[in-house]
């Protein structure tokens, strides 16, 4: 279930019995719901898609501190190879080899496809004769919804950014 802060701004996916337990104790409210309904023995509440907090959830915005992952960064490139555009065979790469100084931050790591990889290698792009498609950059905090959930339900749609 998509999780949004008091100002409409999504900041996590959740399971729907969390999703429930937040909106039984008064701390989130119901904005979108999915076609079934949820019952217990004394109560019958409709299934959440969507929730809002009722009070505001401060979110550190450090996006260096983000935790970098396979899929973060496959999410961040459109699931595509930075070099050819391919969608299979999908590694990571540092465009400044570590044995060159590149480090392992966002600005240094993208998606690779294994054969672009290995022909990239131990070089850099241009000794290599290969050319990025999009300069590797700090993502969206909203990557990290589509990594949580990478099918999108139509009802989170209209809250989710579409340049995520």
């Amino acid at each position: 279930m998509l999780v949004l802060n008091a100002t409409f701004e999504p900041i996590n996916v959740c399971t729907v019995r969390r999703a429930v337990v937040l909106m039984l104790k008064g701390k989130a409210e119901l904005l979108e719901h999915g076609v079934h309904e949820l019952h217990s023995a004394s109560a019958t509440v409709p299934r959440p898609a969507v929730i809002r907090l009722v009070t505001y959830v401060r979110i550190p915005r450090d996006p260096h501190r983000r935790k970098i992952t396979r899929r973060a960064v496959f999410a961040r490139d459109g699931w595509t190879c930075q070099y050819c555009g391919s969608r299979s065979n999908l590694t990571v790469d540092h465009v400044i080899p570590r044995s060159k100084g590149g480090g392992s931050n966002w600005d240094n790591i993208v998606a690779s496809c294994a054969p672009c990889n290995r022909r990239k290698g131990d070089f850099l792009p241009p000794q290599a004769g290969m050319t990025l498609r999009r300069a590797p950059r700090v993502p969206n905090p909203q990557v990290f919804i589509h990594v949580a959930s990478p099918t999108i339900p139509p009802a989170w749609r209209q809250y989710l950014a579409e340049a995520a």
